[in-house]
C-alpha cells in the first residue's frame, strides 16, 4: 500500500507506519511523487487536497501533521459508524484519521496548558476522550477498522494481513502487578509493627490487632501474600503476566514498601525472575529527584541479575514529556504506564502498543508504551464499584478490545487479592475473569 502526501513531515511518517502496521503488519510507503502513486499498482490513498487518480482512497488533510508547533487546536466531534471522529472532512473517508489519531496517541493535549489533579498529575478531565465520552473505547482500533472496510471495498483483492502475520497479531490479554506493599504486617520491623498495634489499640480495632499478632507469630498468613496463589493461577492459565516492584531507597507517604536490604523481599524478586518479566515501579520521590530512579533501577538489576528495561510509574505518576524522557535516559525500552490513575479507560484511545513520540523534539522515540485501561484500584477507590460491578466492567473492556484484537492491560496489586477483608470478593471475581479469558 501507498500513500501520496505533498509534504513527508515527522509526524505524518509517525502516524502511517502505526496505522499501517495495524493494517497490514508492516508501514505504509510514503510518497511525494504523484508519478510514482499514479503508477503504483495496488491500494493508495491520497492524502493531499486535491484527487490524483480515480484508483484512490482520498482523505484531505488537516493542517496538523504539517505543523511544527504545538497550540489549541479547534476539535469538534461529531458522530460516523457509531462512534466519534473529529477534523472533518468531506472525502472518503469524512475524517482526517491521520491527524486525529496522531493528536491522540502523541498526547498532543497533555503539552497544553491544563489542571493537574490533586497528585500532580494531568488530570483526566481535561481529556477529549472524557469530554466526549469516548474514554472507555479503543478509539484509534476503531477507525482502524473502518480505514479496513473502506479499503476491502475500495480494493476487493487487498489482503490485509498475510497468514503469518495473522497470527502474529492476535488479541492479546497481558495481565500486570504493581507491588507496592509486599506485606501488611511481615517483614516491617518490629518498630512499625509496634506502631502498627498502638493505632489499632486507639481505635479500638481489635480484629486488626489480632490478626497482626496472628500473622506475626507464623499462625495465619499474611492478608497481602497472594503470591502463591498467583504463580498456581497463571499456571493453570497458562499467563505471563509482568511485575513491577517498588524499591525505594528510604520510605516516604507513597513510597510504603519493604526495604530493598530486606532479605524476603530480595527472595520474593528472585522467585519471580525465574518466572516473569520483571520490570521497576519507580518510587513516588524518583519524580522529584531523578537520580532517584536512577539508584532505584541498579537496585532492581542487581537482584534481577539483568538490566531492568521495562517500568511503570508509581501513582502512574508522570508529566510530559519529562517523564519519559528520564526513562529513556536510564535504559528503559518499554513502559506500562500510559492509562490514568484515578479513572479506568484508554487515555491515549488506542489497545496497541506504539512508540512515544516527543512531540517538543517533533521526533519518535525507542520508547515502547504498552497503554493499559483497566486497574482495579480505580474501580474501588474513585469509581465506587463493588467487586461484581467491576467485573462487568473488565468484561466490557476485554469485549472492546478482542473485536479490534488489541492488548487488553489490566493492572492488580497483591493486596487486592490476599485475605484483607477490605477486598472480600474481589480475588473471585478476578478469578473469574482470568477463566472467562482464558476459555472463552
Amino acid at each position: 500500500m501507498i500513500l501520496y502526501t505533498h509534504s513527508i513531515t515527522p509526524r505524518l511518517q509517525y502516524i502511517v507506519e502505526f496505522i499501517g502496521k495495524q493494517i497490514q503488519g508492516v508501514a505504509i510507503q510514503v510518497t511525494s511523487s504523484t508519478e510514482e502513486f499514479s503508477n503504483y499498482d495496488g491500494p493508495k490513498i491520497n492524502y493531499s487536497d486535491k484527487r490524483i487518480t480515480e484508483s484512490e482512497i482520498r482523505i484531505k488533510p488537516h493542517a496538523l501533521l504539517f505543523e511544527k508547533n504545538i497550540k489549541e487546536q479547534t476539535i469538534e466531534c461529531f458522530a460516523i459508524n457509531g462512534h466519534k471522529a473529529f477534523f472533518k472532512t468531506e472525502d472518503d473517508l469524512a475524517f482526517d484519521i491521520f491527524s486525529a489519531s496522531f493528536y491522540l496517541l502523541s498526547r498532543y493535549e497533555e503539552y497544553l496548558p491544563h489542571t493537574k489533579d490533586i497528585y500532580g498529575r494531568y488530570a483526566f478531565e481535561n481529556s477529549l476522550a472524557f469530554k466526549e465520552e469516548f474514554l472507555n473505547l479503543p478509539l484509534i482500533n476503531i477507525w482502524v477498522q473502518d480505514l479496513i472496510v473502506l479499503l476491502k471495498k475500495k480494493f476487493p483483492l487487498f489482503s490485509i494481513r498475510t497468514e503469518q502475520q495473522s497470527k502474529d497479531s492476535p488479541f492479546t490479554f497481558l495481565p500486570t502487578y504493581d507491588i507496592d506493599i509486599a506485606w501488611s504486617y511481615k517483614h516491617k520491623g518490629w518498630w512499625r509493627n509496634t506502631g502498627g498495634l498502638v493505632r489499632s489499640f486507639i481505635t479500638a480495632k481489635w480484629p486488626l490487632m489480632k490478626e497482626r499478632i496472628q500473622v506475626l507469630r507464623g499462625k495465619q498468613k499474611d492478608p497481602f501474600d497472594s503470591f502463591g496463589w498467583l504463580n498456581k493461577l497463571h499456571e493453570k492459565y497458562k499467563l505471563k503476566p509482568y511485575y513491577f516492584f517498588l524499591v525505594p531507597e528510604k520510605r516516604g507517604r507513597y513510597d510504603k514498601n519493604i526495604s530493598p536490604n530486606c532479605k524476603a523481599l530480595q527472595e520474593l524478586i528472585h522467585d519471580h525472575v525465574i518466572r516473569y518479566p520483571v520490570g521497576i515501579h519507580p518510587s513516588w520521590k524518583s519524580g522529584d529527584d531523578v537520580s532517584l530512579l536512577t539508584k532505584e533501577i541498579e537496585t532492581l538489576s542487581q537482584l534481577n541479575g539483568s538490566p531492568v528495561v521495562s517500568s511503570r510509574q508509581h501513582y502512574i505518576r508522570f508529566n510530559l514529556p519529562d517523564g519519559y524522557r528520564r526513562l529513556i535516559d536510564n535504559g528503559i525500552q518499554f513502559d506500562f504506564s500510559m492509562g490514568y490513575g484515578s479513572i479506568n479507560g484508554f487515555r491515549a484511545s488506542v489497545a496497541s502498543p506504539f512508540y512515544w513520540y516527543d512531540l517538543e523534539k517533533e521526533e519518535q522515540t525507542k520508547l515502547t508504551l504498552f497503554p493499559f485501561c483497566y486497574m482495579e484500584a480505580n474501580s474501588f477507590y474513585e469509581q465506587k464499584n463493588s467487586a461484581r460491578e467491576a467485573l462487568e466492567e473488565m468484561r466490557h473492556y476485554y469485549k472492546v478490545i478482542k473485536s479490534v484484537n488489541g492488548y487488553f492491560i489490566m493492572i492488580w496489586h497483591n493486596s487486592f487479592l490476599g485475605t484483607d477483608t477490605l477486598y472480600a470478593g474481589w480475588r473471585d471475581v478476578y478469578e473469574q475473569f482470568i477463566k472467562e479469558v482464558s476459555t472463552g
